[in-house]
Formats: structure tokens, sequence, C-alpha cells
């Protein structure tokens, strides 16, 4: 049997394929992904209808998303291999979650800087 090369498509659409199956788990499973989800929409609909540059917006949103799969995958690690409460255990979930607000929080300052002032224009009238 011949195995199958590391750039072939059906390998890539397969591996896309778990990839997405953790994202919906995710969202089903995990609210703050959800708000996240939610906020970032947001953020880019405004960012459409304001006519900002979406980079950075796009970036940041994908930062938190990202972190938040990563922070959902550690808890899961973590509960399978210490299902009783340990200082460690504790420390790597915290630590999870510790990135997820750090991005989060330079993911609101991109907002306030790109969205902010056009924001700003548009409520004062001047868009």
């Amino acid at each position: 049997m011949r195995s199958a090369s590391a750039l072939s498509l059906r390998r890539w659409w397969r591996s896309a394929g778990f990839a997405w199956a953790g994202v919906r788990h995710a969202y089903r499973t995990q609210p703050n992904f959800r708000l996240e989800v939610w906020a970032g929409a947001a953020a880019l609909g405004l960012g459409l209808g304001l006519g900002v540059p979406l980079p950075p917006i796009l970036l940041a949103c994908a930062l938190v998303l990202g972190l938040e799969l990563l922070n959902t995958a550690l808890e899961a690690v973590v509960d399978l291999v210490s299902p009783e409460q340990h200082p460690l255990a504790k420390a790597a979930k915290d630590a999870a979650a510790g990135a997820v607000l750090v991005a989060s929080a330079g993911a609101l300052g991109v907002g306030l800087a790109v969205l902010g002032p056009p924001l700003m224009r548009w409520l004062a009238g001047d868009l």
C-alpha cells in the first residue's frame, strides 16, 4: 500500500475535517468560545460598516479564538491525566486561561485603536 503524500489534497481535506470537528466541539461546549466568536463577528461587521482596515481585527480575532481552542484542548488533556485536583493541573489550566485573557485584552486594544476613532466620528455625525 502506498502512503499518502504530505501534499495530498485528500490528506489535507481529512485533516481539515478533524480541525473543524474541534472548532465545532469548542463552539458547542465552551460558552467563552461562543462569546468570543460573536464578539469577533461584531467587530468585523463594525469594521466593514466603518470602512476601517480589517487585517488587525482579523488577526486579533484569530489570536483570541486560536488561544481559546488551545485552552480547551489543554483543559481536556489535564482533566484526562489528572482527574483529581492537583496544584500543577490548576497551574496549567490557569496559565492557559491567562493566555486567552492577555490576548483578549490585546484584541480590545486593537479594537479601540482601529474602530474607536471612526466610531466616534460616526456617532458625532461626521461620517
